[in-house]
């Protein structure tokens, strides 16, 4: 191999491994590369089906179960026996019975807050984001930042839109959160727990433009950090137990 195939090599290698950062520990894979626009894994902002895990799911069967539909455990995760009590209970309600949980069945087990977030999701919401763009950026922020001050949760939510317009991370708000070894709580299945008031109230302001980073684009928490690469980004500023870097 020459000389200039192994530097050109040597950069690809560092370009990649600068971008597979995780937000918390990182897992020493390097990430598979992704055009602007694609994203990895498709989000179907609280639409639920056979696969689906998270405390929407636990509702959905806690829900059932209460009115005979399901015996099974109450532990969120949407298995086959999930999906015949959601079949059965949308065919006692004439819904159709195709065992997903979307608008119409939510609106019949009485979950308000999700078929909003459903009937609201293509609809323009804070700073040009869609309710579906914030909704995902709210569960970023919980996951990732609960017990941290209201500033350095709305600086989680700027760091994530600081990537939609970076040029070396992908330019939509699921892009950047599903994007491989990008954050944690997507890794750990945190990022599936349903966001606060206070979660919902500091992805608003990200949105509309609050940045309390100051551009910044990566963020750790140098107590639990492992990779030896994120203390040598530029650190913008540190708030909470978060830093928050270039």
């Amino acid at each position: 191999m020459d000389k200039k195939r192994k530097i050109a090599l040597s950069l690809t290698a560092v370009t990649a491994l600068a971008l597979s950062m995780s937000v918390g520990v990182w897992k020493g894979k390097l990430p598979t590369p992704q055009p602007r626009g694609e994203v990895s894994e498709v989000v179907l902002s609280a639409v639920l089906r056979q696969g689906s895990r998270g405390s929407e799911v636990r509702q959905v069967q806690q829900k059932l179960k209460r009115w005979g539909y399901y015996n099974g455990s109450v532990d969120g995760i949407f298995g086959a026996g999930t999906r015949k009590a959601v079949v059965a209970f949308q065919k006692k309600n004439g819904l159709k019975a195709d065992g997903v949980v979307g608008a119409a069945t939510y609106r019949a087990l009485g979950m308000n807050d999700s078929y909003n977030a459903l009937q609201n999701q293509g609809s323009s919401s804070a700073g040009g984001y869609s309710s579906a763009d914030i909704y995902l950026l709210a569960r970023t922020i919980y996951a990732e930042g609960r017990g941290e001050p209201y500033t350095g949760q709305v600086a989680i939510g700027a760091v994530v839109l600081n990537r939609v317009r970076h040029p070396s991370f992908p330019n939509t708000v699921s892009g950047v959160v599903y994007q491989k070894h990008a954050f944690t709580a997507v890794s750990d299945g945190q990022i599936n727990l349903t966001p606060n008031d206070t979660a919902m109230k500091a992805a608003k302001d990200a949105a509309n433009g609050w940045d309390p980073t100051g551009g910044a684009i990566y963020y750790y928490n140098p107590a639990v950090a492992t990779s030896s690469w994120i203390f040598d980004r530029q650190t913008v500023t540190v708030i909470g137990r978060h830093v928050f870097a270039i």
